[in-house]
């Protein structure tokens, strides 16, 4: 989709968003398509960013003071996928540039991610006969009821894991290294909050949803899983840096953890050269945790609306210092529903934070 001839150019996607709120977002402006962009050298994103009021980015584009020189008449920039590492906040904060980030768009997708890499975990058979081996030897799988289930981080995909956990007849444990043992929450989401030797010892599975940061490198490594149950499962939707490569090869190899599966595998992670390249009981998936139809629908739409919003605010104070991004899903229950083509206010929406 090309911008209409005659208008300036005003919203550039290098991603395109579900085709109802693609619709909706081209009847009220400018919007140019190019996906071609999304991977391009910075010469050319550059120039086609030069005249654009506001930016949809891929997951891979940076947003740095030098991007945002070339972008003088930016107001936002917006992306599908949450990440806090490809975004210099600050730099966008002093030339009043929105974040806009649908950060609970995908919560329940990540979830349900999560679950069902438990239950593959648990019952490998399964895989096998979906990856094409009739003849695959039958497999002792186990049962999620009945089964300890560690929850390490309490990221906001942890709320509606807890949720679905308990209605399989899950116990759950947890641990948090930024969350306190008497935090409101853990009893809020039923878990039973533990140290961290407490549940590598205890949980016949561990399902790992920390929010990362640099100070979070190479947390799970020899010391922590000293004290794995033999035969242990893990899943994880947190950056492949939180674990020590060598220490899960370790793990991996000797019982301790009978598979893993990694959402987000850093490169490198597990490459040639890497001690994990050989282990054929570690599974990783291309940040598939996020990428549902519904979850994309629901990114869509907040992206839309707000870029909307930002475009048509009588003063652009008025979004000075924000990141955008809660929807109203922190709580697992809530509305995920996306609003018809003429409410520009989504249903359930809730108030920004800085």
């Amino acid at each position: 989709m090309v911008a209409r001839q005659g208008r300036a150019l005003e919203i550039l996607l290098l991603e395109r968003l579900a085709p109802d709120a693609q619709a909706w977002l081209e009847e009220r402006h400018a919007v140019s398509l190019r996906p071609d962009l999304a991977d391009a050298d910075t010469a050319a994103l550059r120039r086609a960013v030069y005249k654009a009021q506001a930016v949809v980015l891929s997951r891979k584009a940076l947003v740095t003071r030098e991007f945002l020189d070339f972008a003088p008449m930016l107001k936002a920039v917006a992306r599908l996928h949450v990440s806090s590492d490809n975004t210099d906040l600050e730099a966008c904060r002093e030339r009043r540039v929105r974040v806009i980030q649908a950060s609970s768009a995908s919560l329940r997708a990540n979830a349900e991610y999560l679950l069902a890499g438990l239950l593959s975990l648990f019952r490998r058979g399964i895989g096998e006969s979906l990856a094409g081996d009739r003849h695959a030897p039958i497999r002792l799988g186990r049962e999620l009821h009945g089964s300890v289930l560690g929850l390490l981080g309490l990221a906001p995909s942890a709320h509606p894991l807890a949720i679905m956990l308990q209605s399989l007849g899950v116990k759950l444990i947890g641990y948090d290294p930024a969350v306190h043992q008497t935090a409101p929450t853990w009893r809020r989401l039923g878990v039973q909050p533990v140290t961290l030797d407490e549940l590598v010892a205890h949980a016949d599975a561990v399902a790992v949803q920390v929010l990362y940061a640099s100070r979070y490198r190479g947390f799970v490594n020899d010391k922590v899983l000293a004290h794995c149950k033999p035969g242990q499962v893990w899943v994880s939707n947190t950056r492949s840096d939180f674990f020590d490569p060598h220490a899960l090869a370790r793990a991996l190899t000797d019982g301790r953890i009978e598979a893993a599966l990694l959402d987000s595998a850093e490169a490198g992670f597990a490459s040639q050269g890497s001690p994990l390249h050989e282990r054929a009981n570690l599974f990783l998936t291309p940040r598939l945790g996020s990428y549902t139809r519904e979850s994309r629908q629901r990114a869509s739409w907040y992206v839309a609306q707000r870029i909307h919003e930002t475009l048509t605010a009588p003063s652009p104070s008025m979004f000075d210092g924000t990141v955008s991004g809660l929807m109203g899903l922190l709580d697992p229950g809530g509305p995920e529903t996306q609003p018809s083509r003429a409410a520009p206010a989504a249903p359930g929406s809730s108030p920004e934070t800085p």
